[in-house]
């Protein structure tokens, strides 16, 4: 038996948020579309509705260990999912490929499901790649993983955790806090000597989109977690002060490239990992990392195009920030904008 316990959602019209409520999660909700986005039912502004959605596992934090997730798979709420992505050269040259020929011959963690940054949970033809999707593009993605809104996701990549904490952070953009990070990622998880499948899963998407359907998946509204070119440049500025935090390591950017964004301070993912076990650093050690920055009432986070950015976000989170915004497009998106920039 898994140890597990009853969610709780809260529906009311309020603006969306998430809060622990005695180890339960209460989920509040404001619909742009008819009924909740969590439970589907029509609200009245002045009804609260508690229902409860089923049995899952319940999560304390943005990062879950191995044993954990040992502990839970296979729970029927549980869905896990593979987010690598194969990555080829170094700054300008870098071009991505989706991993799921990887995840199906070198294996993946049992019940596993792949999720495809490069196409499905980003939007196609954009000038910058993983530029984030619409929020119907993101019901259709993650619906046909077979999440649902009373899912408890666990995310994880076989990489320094970039690609899970991208699709960690997509999810709670669209107001899905019910999602974690496996820390230390598909590295740990092997080397532990924990078992793992290969081959492709076959899986059950979720029903199409349907109010009174609770099985379906349906995104809540997008909250602003990210920033803009218009953001960054008034950070630049000083028209709208906030600390910025450059994530790429210097190996991603190679040695030829235009500059980073002035004014930044490089926290590099690769000072947040222990290098033996690839998870998070913890506590002091975590803290240490961001002295220059966590006393700072917002943070802007970016690296190459947006995805290792996501690894410092997930760690300020860890460390109680909550004013943390990742630079959709990062420096691909700053140097398509600064003429200057690429000139240099």
């Amino acid at each position: 038996m898994h140890p597990q316990s009853l969610r709780v959602h809260v529906a009311t019209n309020h603006r969306s948020n998430n809060s622990w409520i005695g180890g339960t999660c209460a989920r509040t909700s404001h619909h742009t579309r008819p009924g909740c986005a969590v439970c589907r039912f029509p609200c009245h502004p002045s009804v609260v509705r508690i229902i409860v959605c089923g049995m899952a596992p319940v999560l304390t934090s943005p990062l879950v260990s191995t044993q954990w997730l040992a502990d839970h798979l296979g729970g029927d709420e549980l869905v896990v999912l593979d987010a690598s992505v194969h990555t080829v050269g170094t700054g300008l040259e870098t071009m991505w490929h989706s991993a799921v020929a990887s995840y199906e011959q070198r294996g993946h963690v049992p019940g596993a499901r792949f999720a495809d940054l490069v196409d499905a949970f980003s939007t196609p033809g954009a000038e910058v790649p993983f530029t984030r999707p619409s929020a119907e593009r993101f019901e259709a993605a993650a619906g046909d993983l077979g999440v649902t809104n009373t899912s408890t996701v666990v995310v994880y990549d076989d990489s320094i955790g970039e690609w899970s904490a991208r699709l960690w952070w997509i999810f709670r953009s669209f107001g899905f806090d019910s999602v974690a990070v496996l820390d230390g990622g598909f590295t740990k998880w092997r080397d532990e000597g924990r078992p793992v499948r290969v081959g492709a899963l076959r899986h059950s998407p979720s029903p199409a989109k349907a109010p009174d359907d609770d099985s379906a998946f349906l995104a809540g509204e997008e909250r602003p977690l990210w920033a803009d070119h218009a953001r960054v440049r008034r950070a630049v500025t000083g028209e709208q002060p906030a600390a910025l935090v450059f994530a790429a390591p210097a190996a991603a950017l190679g040695d030829d490239h235009p500059p980073i964004i002035p004014g930044s301070t490089p926290i590099t993912v690769d000072t947040l990992v222990d290098p033996d076990t690839n998870a998070y650093l913890r506590g002091p050690k975590l803290a240490e990392a961001f002295a220059a920055v966590v006393g700072e009432d917002e943070i802007v986070t970016y690296c190459g195009v947006g995805s290792a950015a996501c690894v410092d976000a997930l760690a300020l989170t860890v460390l109680g920030h909550d004013k943390v915004t990742v630079y959709d497009g990062s420096l691909l998106d700053w140097w398509r904008h600064e003429p200057e920039a690429m000139a240099s």
